[in-house]
């Protein structure tokens, strides 16, 4: 992140805290380098969410336009699940449908799962 970008999101949660925000349970965050740790460096207890529409977003570039409606009812299987549990089965279903012709989206998903995945942890809303 560039040094002028940082120092304007630190400056907002800064704002933030110095009107009396105490803390912030989760933040969902796109992916902007640098964002998490402003946010953690203001508000060391929140934990950082990867938005699930961005990697949406960034995963459906890569799917053929033929496949991609059966493609995003088999994912929103994983990230519209009641548990964690079930999402990760399901995620493992999507690799073993999908993961010989995406294998690079699925990777994406299996790698960042830990920061995809937070909001399982609380109750629906």
């Amino acid at each position: 992140m560039k040094v002028k970008e940082a120092n304007f999101w630190l400056s907002v949660l800064s704002d933030l805290r110095n009107r009396g925000l105490e803390d912030i349970l989760i933040a969902s965050v796109d992916g902007l380098k640098g964002f998490p740790e402003a946010i953690n460096s203001i508000f060391p207890k929140t934990e950082v969410q990867l938005c699930i529409v961005h990697q949406i977003r960034n995963s459906i570039k890569f799917v053929g336009s033929k496949y991609q409606k059966e493609f995003l009812k088999d994912l929103k299987l994983v990230y519209q699940a009641s548990t964690k549990e079930i999402a990760e089965s399901e995620l493992i279903r999507l690799n073993e449908k999908w993961g010989s012709k995406y294998l690079l989206v699925l990777k994406s998903w299996q790698n960042k799962w830990d920061n995809l995945s937070l909001f399982f942890k609380y109750p629906p809303a």
